[in-house]
């Protein structure tokens, strides 16, 4: 590894945190992605050979540890001790972020805002009794990357990009920049829809009850973002971005 051959502890930590994607590998795994599928589906863009790599290293740094799975194959990960105290350096990056980054057409990748919508933003008190079959209609997205699934279950959430086999019970047109918008708590679900840069087809109930099922963006705490939960994206389509 290389080093910046200095003994100050920025310089040693930024050995380790600070390289390309690591940050958000920590921050998936922190967010309860447990396998390799999960956490390469919260990372769109993210290549197998990078992903190896950045979990070889931070498995030296004594920042994760691998597992065995107890069922299946393949390997599981979690948080070491000291990985599980990067999460305050996460929640001020993220802050910080927040307060001085301008959100911008290309940090809203649709896949991934729904990956965490599903996974650690989903309202599990307000889910239906049944599942839902929501389809998005990116109208600002290239035409193969257009079309996405987000199936609310009683319990769980899963995220596709091809047709599940399942009818649509409701269709959303939007542009992700409206989405993300409203995910990060910049604009009103019902604002959106009076200035129709949210268009909804299907069930009025389930239309009014769609936007409740997203527990939003709120400030990052130092126990870790909100409503986390083990579930990733659906295994049989995982978001996997451009390579």
């Amino acid at each position: 590894m290389r080093t910046y051959g200095q003994y100050c502890p920025i310089a040693r930590a930024a050995e380790i945190f600070a390289e390309r994607w690591t940050p958000l590998i920590v921050r998936n795994i922190h967010a309860g992605c447990g396998t390799y599928s999960e956490i390469l589906g919260g990372a769109p863009g993210l290549s197998h050979t990078v992903l190896t790599q950045r979990l070889r290293h931070l498995t030296r740094a004594g920042i994760i540890q691998v597992q065995p799975r107890t069922s299946g194959s393949g390997a599981g990960y979690r948080l070491t001790d000291a990985g599980r105290d990067l999460w305050p350096v996460l929640s001020a990056l993220g802050a910080w972020g927040e307060q001085w980054v301008e959100l911008r057409d290309e940090h809203t990748n649709p896949r991934f805002l729904l990956w965490t919508w599903s996974t650690v933003y989903l309202a599990h008190p307000n889910l239906p009794d049944r599942r839902v079959v929501v389809r998005f209609e990116l109208t600002d997205q290239p035409a193969e990357d257009r079309r996405i699934w987000l199936i609310v279950n009683p319990t769980h959430a899963e995220v596709c990009t091809k047709a599940p086999g399942f009818d649509d019970d409701l269709v959303v047109e939007t542009s992700a920049i409206t989405l993300t918008r409203w995910h990060t708590n910049q604009i009103e679900w019902a604002d959106a829809v009076r200035a129709q840069k949210i268009n909804i087809t299907g069930s009025r109930a389930l239309a009014q009850m769609l936007p409740t099922w997203n527990l939003r963006a709120s400030p990052p705490s130092s126990d870790g973002p909100p409503g986390r939960s083990t579930r990733g994206p659906a295994e049989a389509t995982p978001l996997r971005g451009p390579r």
